[in-house]
């Protein structure tokens, strides 16, 4: 197999691309290894196939972007700021990108402006400035050409063949809450723009195959309300309504407008599991005979097209693959794995191509991303770059998809990192429980958390316990109030499940997750005292009242619509079950932790106010002396900053350490 680098690109990458091998191997992993942030991320190719977007950054420096030609194979930085990252890149066409821009040294205290909004030519030039960055309103007087700062780009790229996008215009509630989101249509080189006609306080949009906007979508409380235009020149005219939150409902989330104009959309209204049909614009009805299922899981993903035609489907089931239509790129998706049989390899096609270029991005779980490109005539890879170059697959930990019976019976899918070179027998365990909880944490690939925890000596389990999404209806409402409950019991029996495997010791378990995974960490140490030895607690629900009524202290970014609509029906009525979630609220029961316990806050979370730590730890420390705590003043929910997540993580590996692994106590 031919691999060929690019020099250019090699040299600009040069101070981010040192890998310590050889007599390094036997000491343990540098911990800024597995949290620093990626060398090369978001490759792009253009409409083309001829070019290459990708960003880029020096060990410890700023994001830039990069475009690389791929017929000479030079490589130009076209954007660089001092005080700045780049952050998200679209093509917009073949000659112009557009891009925004992020402080990925600041943390959510500390930010005082929107990402702002770029575009500049693929050579460098023409570099304009079309959205202020700051949030100030006399600013925004003061920069009459720019667009406000609350001028975001869409996910969807567009047309991607003139020197105009679409873009969105936000208004918010406050911080967080989304209010309503308008659309404007932006010429990038004269940052001129005109708004599209909304239908209603629309939140979302959807562009057609030809880049232009065709759905929209608004809510009346609980209910969702889908606008169609059916052609430029027209009107908007109500779709669909449906209820949001209700089980059983005729919802969907519509996915795509296809060349042929159908409307793609994801599904359960007629089974179990999401999967994909067609919606008729006409009749408001969706197929009955799906266009994709998936065996075992929800379709989660999106639809590949080109040629005017549906070549694939992007899909997650264990892991995030690709399912091809079209029996060309079957081919090529058949030699590529061929030539990479030791990675899952997805395949990225530009818009219009001109080349025979495609992009290809490897990934398991011992080997973070690498980005390729692949020349599918000549059947050669181009090595374009590695997301963290100092991580050294050979070290890491092989992990598996599996699924354990929770205590009634109820498959629960989980992933499992075994310590690399380790016998995998009796070894010290971290029940790693996820956020969400309405989400999802098994898929196979490489997990910094998961290895970092692995390289120092632990097993680690993460389960997709009732309640999480992804493998149909029935897991996902088993879950509905039941928080503290049956979820519960479900982590808890995944821990006495490895124990039964042989592969965990029962006198060193250990519990930890982040927000409801923190919650879960805490209701663990209540309910199963005996199974977790000690307990790690980040940006965690401490008390399910509080999320209902809040705090004088600080502004939650949970909406009004979802504490009306949503909480009540998936966590519990505040005023109904008002005795259940008093028995389920850590706060309430802090005088029975006894076990070691670490916490950490973000000191502006708006999702869980640093009052639910604070009053916690006040709580649970007139009773439990072997409590550590840890606020990030700057941060948000979760650790935007490397320097914070090195210092946490290392914080957790000291206190596993002392607690269950090679610094324990043992009777």
């Amino acid at each position: 197999m031919p691999t060929h680098h690019f020099p250019a690109l090699a040299a600009i990458l040069a101070a981010a691309s040192s890998l310590l091998h050889g007599a390094a191997a036997a000491a343990p992993i540098p911990i800024e290894y597995f949290f620093e942030q990626p060398e090369f991320s978001q490759a792009l190719l253009s409409p083309s196939g001829k070019y290459l977007a990708a960003k880029v950054a020096a060990r410890g420096g700023r994001e830039g972007l990069v475009v690389v030609d791929l017929v000479n194979n030079s490589a130009r930085k076209v954007a660089q700021f001092s005080d700045a990252d780049v952050g998200n890149v679209h093509w917009i066409s073949e000659e112009r990108l557009l891009f925004d821009t992020e402080d990925k040294r600041l943390g959510l205290r500390d930010i005082e402006y929107g990402p702002g909004l770029y575009a500049v030519d693929r050579d460098g030039q023409h570099l304009r400035q079309l959205a202020d960055r700051s949030g100030a309103t006399l600013r925004e007087r003061s920069i009459r050409t720019l667009l406000p700062w609350h001028t975001f780009m869409l996910e969807q790229t567009g047309a991607q063949d003139s020197d105009y996008v679409y873009v969105a215009d936000r208004k918010y509630e406050w911080p967080g809450v989304l209010r309503r989101e308008g659309l404007l249509r932006l010429n990038t080189r004269t940052g001129q723009s005109t708004a599209v006609l909304r239908p209603a306080d629309t939140e979302d949009w959807l562009l057609d195959y030809q880049g232009e906007p065709r759905l929209a979508w608004a809510f009346d409380k609980g209910t969702a309300i889908l606008y169609l235009r059916e052609a430029a020149d027209n009107g908007w005219r109500k779709l669909h309504t449906f209820d949001v939150y209700k089980p059983g409902s005729d919802a969907f989330t519509p996915l795509a407008f296809g060349p042929d104009k159908q409307l793609y959309v994801r599904s359960r209204q007629y089974g179990d599991k999401a999967a994909v049909h067609v919606f008729d614009s006409q009749s408001g009805k969706i197929s009955k005979e799906p266009l994709v299922q998936l065996d075992g899981f929800d379709f989660s993903g999106r639809l590949i097209f080109g040629k005017g035609k549906l070549l694939g489907v992007r899909h997650l089931s264990e892991a995030w693959e690709t399912s091809w239509i079209d029996t060309a790129m079957k081919k090529v998706q058949d030699d590529v794995d061929a030539r990479l049989p030791h990675t899952i390899n997805r395949i990225d096609l530009p818009a219009r191509p001109e080349t025979d270029n495609v992009l290809v991005t490897a990934e398991s779980d011992r080997q973070p991303p690498l980005t390729y490109i692949y020349t599918t005539q000549a059947k050669t890879f181009n090595k374009v770059g590695e997301s963290y170059s100092r991580i050294d697959p050979a070290r890491m930990a092989p992990q598996q998809f599996l699924r354990y019976k929770a205590r009634d019976g109820l498959e629960i899918p989980a992933l499992l990192t075994l310590p690399n070179g380790s016998k995998g027998k009796k070894l010290p365990l971290l029940v790693l429980v996820h956020g969400g909880p309405w989400a999802r944490a098994s898929i196979w690939g490489w997990n910094p958390e998961a290895q970092f925890l692995a390289s120092r000596g632990y097993a680690v389990l993460e389960p997709d316990f009732r309640g999480s999404t992804g493998y149909g209806s029935a897991h996902l409402e088993a879950g509905f109030k039941q928080w503290g409950l049956k979820m519960q019991d479900d982590v808890a029996d995944g821990a006495r499940w490895a124990i039964a495997q042989g592969w965990a010791d029962p006198q060193r378990i250990c519990i930890g997750g982040g927000s409801y995974g923190g919650y879960a960490t805490l209701m663990g140490l209540l309910r199963d005292p005996e199974l977790f030895k000690c307990g790690v607690n980040w940006v965690g629900v401490t008390d399910i009242q509080l999320m209902y009524s809040g705090h004088w202290s600080a502004l939650s970014d949970l909406s009004e619509r979802w504490r009306e609509y949503g909480m009540p029906q998936l966590i519990g009525d505040p005023e109904k079950d008002a005795e259940q979630l008093q028995a389920t609220s850590p706060l309430l029961l802090a005088a029975r932790i006894r076990q070691p316990l670490l916490l950490a806050y973000g000191g502006v979370d708006r999702r869980v106010p640093i009052y639910h730590g604070t009053k916690f730890r006040d709580a649970v420390k007139a009773y439990n002396k072997d409590v550590e705590w840890v606020e990030y003043a700057e941060e948000g929910h979760g650790w935007a900053l490397p320097k914070n997540r090195i210092d946490f993580w290392g914080r957790v590996e000291k206190f596993l350490d002392r607690n269950i692994g090679a610094g324990a106590k043992t009777e």
